[in-house]
């Protein structure tokens, strides 16, 4: 690697999308990486992560945003979800820093600039009859209202193999491309606040006013790789049926156009997205989506 920031080696470079990798997300809206982490650097993150899951932080947020997913010991043996892991771990942030990861984004979102939005640790239970392991369908776009752009995108990044038995990430195939019939207030929050049957019921009635299928596509991610989707792409995932934990980061990424826009439900309440609460103000005093503390730049072309 060379230690110039934004740039890459020649080795990097061979491992980035070709055209038909960028034309492959534009039509299908997810795309699996070439091999982007080393063992050694997956290794770490699975330490890193043990010992954030025993009590190691390098820094705690400053205050608690309202909907904060944020697992704790006493929660017991349950599918995990810790956000702000960039925040709260060096060693974590440190490899998901790697330019490599924000210019594969980048090029297959076709953007000049790849900013962090959020990230968040996962842990899946080898607890094939607990359907609380299961995320139901859903798009991300819904529940980032408080954004301007349309061509946000997520990597989803397993630290092993991870294949169907594991509960890997199942994509909808095409399906960033579909009109929605139209959102409701309860589109705005999480799926985890949400009724899986209702989610099941919302994908099917938007493929019908589609005149789509629901084509599922389970993606088998090697160790190392990334699965990257667009922020409008139905995904979710299954029980973890291994004798071992699926452990994965969700690393959602922000396109250069990104900022903050009021979004407000029926009520007339404004949505407010757990970013708004942490990162700075603008000239407006409204929150600043390119606040380097939690919103840094991971990958920026070089004029």
């Amino acid at each position: 690697m060379t230690t110039e920031p934004f740039q890459l080696s020649d080795h990097d470079r061979a491992l980035l999308p070709s055209d038909d990798d960028v034309q492959f997300y534009q039509e299908h809206g997810w795309y699996l990486s070439k091999k982007l982490l080393t063992d050694d650097e997956v290794d770490t993150l699975v330490e890193a992560s043990e010992r954030f899951y025993a009590g190691h932080r390098d820094r705690t947020l400053p205050v608690r945003p309202p909907r904060l997913a944020y697992w704790e010991p006493e929660k017991g043996d349950v599918h995990r979800h810790n956000d702000y892991i960039f925040y709260e771990d060096d060693t974590i942030r440190s490899i998901l820093s790697k330019p490599l990861i924000g210019a594969v984004a980048a090029r297959i979102a076709e953007t000049s600039q790849i900013r962090l939005w959020n990230s968040t640790l996962i842990y899946k239970p080898p607890r094939p009859e607990d359907e609380g392991n299961i995320v139901p369908w859903h798009f991300d776009r819904h529940y980032w209202q408080t954004c301007t752009s349309d061509e946000m995108l997520t990597a989803f990044i397993p630290f092993h193999d991870c294949d169907e038995e594991m509960g890997t990430i199942t994509m909808v195939d095409g399906s960033h491309r579909w009109k929605e019939i139209g959102g409701n207030d309860a589109t705005t929050k999480h799926f985890a606040e949400r009724d899986r049957s209702e989610l099941d019921e919302m994908l099917e009635e938007n493929a019908a006013f589609n005149n789509e299928t629901v084509r599922k596509v389970p993606v088998v991610i090697p160790k190392g790789h990334i699965s990257f989707h667009h922020c409008r792409t139905y995904h979710g995932s299954g029980l973890n049926r291994s004798d071992r934990p699926r452990r994965a980061i969700s690393f959602h990424l922000q396109d250069r156009t990104n900022q903050w826009r009021p979004f407000e439900i029926s009520t007339g309440e404004r949505v407010v997205y757990n970013n708004d609460v942490l990162v700075r103000k603008d000239a407006n005093g409204n929150p600043d989506y390119q606040d380097p503390d939690f919103c840094p730049v991971l990958w920026q072309e070089q004029a």
